[in-house]
């Protein structure tokens, strides 16, 4: 009888698992609508006189010449930036000699907002593809300011897979970017997949989540999930220690 009983026991586990991963309304494949999203971004630029420029886009200060080699650079990347015109640089960040990024910054006539047309290629051969505008705040000249974006357009599909992981866990995958979060909803830390990271999840309400993503043991951002009383959908918010505006990115369920 007692084997019975912890099998009917094991069963009526395995079926609520089952209900509440059918249920989870966070669970499915979501498309980001770019038109209703925000991804602010800050960069600053600064003149150290002749050639020479330091570059900060939130990871720390790069100080660098300008003249297009490449150049010791954050986290064993280097970074170079070319002249390509007086108002346009070639703006690369490459990983033992492969090319990650490359940002064409165009600065219009009157020196006030600065297009950057930028491109995040992946060891898959794939390509995101975003184009940003900035203004110009603080002092500076050329290309040396403090900008901040006024707009962004992501130029590629940009798709959010949610599934159920170990149960009552969800599992956050952006496959464009090799990025997998599996956690459960307890609010404890879960080493992710790229080395040295971890998240945490904890399940606010019915609807709303709150994710924490740390690198070496440091917060890098704190995400708001949220799902419309429909489940149609999913709005997250992050949030980055030192900006001043969150991302806002808003999915629709394909």
């Amino acid at each position: 009888m007692l084997k019975r009983a912890l099998k009917l026991l094991a069963v009526a586990s395995m079926a609520v698992g089952v209900a509440w991963a059918t249920e989870n309304p966070f669970i499915g494949e979501w498309k980001l609508n770019p038109s209703k999203s925000r991804m602010p971004d800050e960069m600053k630029v600064e003149s150290k006189g002749g050639n020479t420029y330091s570059f900060d886009f939130g990871i720390g200060t790069e100080t660098i010449i300008v003249n297009g080699t490449d150049q010791p650079a954050y986290g064993g990347t280097t970074l170079s930036v070319k002249a390509d015109g007086p108002d346009t640089w070639i703006v690369e960040r490459k990983k033992d000699g492969r090319l990650l990024i490359r940002g064409t910054w165009n600065l219009s006539k009157d020196g006030s907002t600065l297009t950057d047309f930028y491109r995040e290629f992946e060891a898959d051969g794939s390509t995101l593809s975003m184009d940003y505008v900035y203004q110009r705040s603080g002092a500076g000249s050329g290309f040396a300011a403090d900008w901040k974006s006024i707009k962004e357009t992501m130029n590629s599909p940009f798709i959010l897979e949610v599934k159920p992981y170990q149960g009552d866990g969800l599992s956050f995958i952006i496959p464009s970017e090799h990025d997998t979060k599996n956690a459960m909803l307890d609010g404890k830390d879960y080493p992710n997949l790229r080395q040295n990271s971890s998240c945490s999840i904890q399940q606010v309400d019915e609807h709303t989540l709150e994710m924490t993503d740390k690198a070496g043991g440091k917060v890098l951002d704190t995400r708001e999930i949220g799902i419309s009383p429909d489940g149609k959908t999913l709005t997250m918010t992050i949030h980055w220690p030192g900006r001043s505006e969150p991302d806002v990115l808003v999915f629709h369920r394909e």
